[in-house]
């Protein structure tokens, strides 16, 4: 028997990370949406850079298990200018992510400062760690076998 360690929402995101890099253009001067998590023993924090995005224009939805992070960069010239060389994207950047079923989509929480926006998405009380009871038995079994 092989005993690993394994963090399910690790797991998860890599997965959903690796399948959105194959198959979103990521790579392919496609506009994305860079994004870190952390994993907490009482929640997830999704942080998103969003560098020069209007805060107004920023939606965060959650839909049978999908969190979708959408904002808009717009860029507009006054009369008399004309740009000569564009190296940053503009238009609508989408992000989204399968959440897990230990996760409470009923409970996220979303702030944006400084360019970041963070997700926070509380654990379920069943999925959190919690310490097991080591019962005693004074010369018997404590576990029946």
């Amino acid at each position: 028997m092989l005993l690993t360690s394994i963090d399910p929402f690790i797991q998860e995101f890599e997965r959903q990370f690796d399948r959105l890099t194959r198959s979103d253009g990521a790579g392919q001067g496609a506009a994305t949406m860079a994004m870190d998590g952390v994993r907490r023993a009482d929640d997830v924090v999704l942080r998103f850079d969003l560098p020069g995005i209007d805060s107004d224009s920023i939606e965060v939805t959650v839909d049978r298990g999908v969190l979708t992070v959408s904002a808009r960069r717009d860029e507009e010239y006054a009369e008399g200018e004309r740009l000569f060389v564009r190296e940053r994207v503009m238009g609508t950047f989408t992000r989204r992510v399968y959440l897990s079923e230990h996760l409470d989509a009923e409970a996220i929480e979303a702030a944006y400062d400084n360019g970041v926006l963070a997700v926070r998405i509380p654990v379920l009380e069943r999925a959190r760690p919690r310490r097991v009871e080591i019962r005693r038995g004074g010369g018997r079994k404590a576990i029946k076998s």
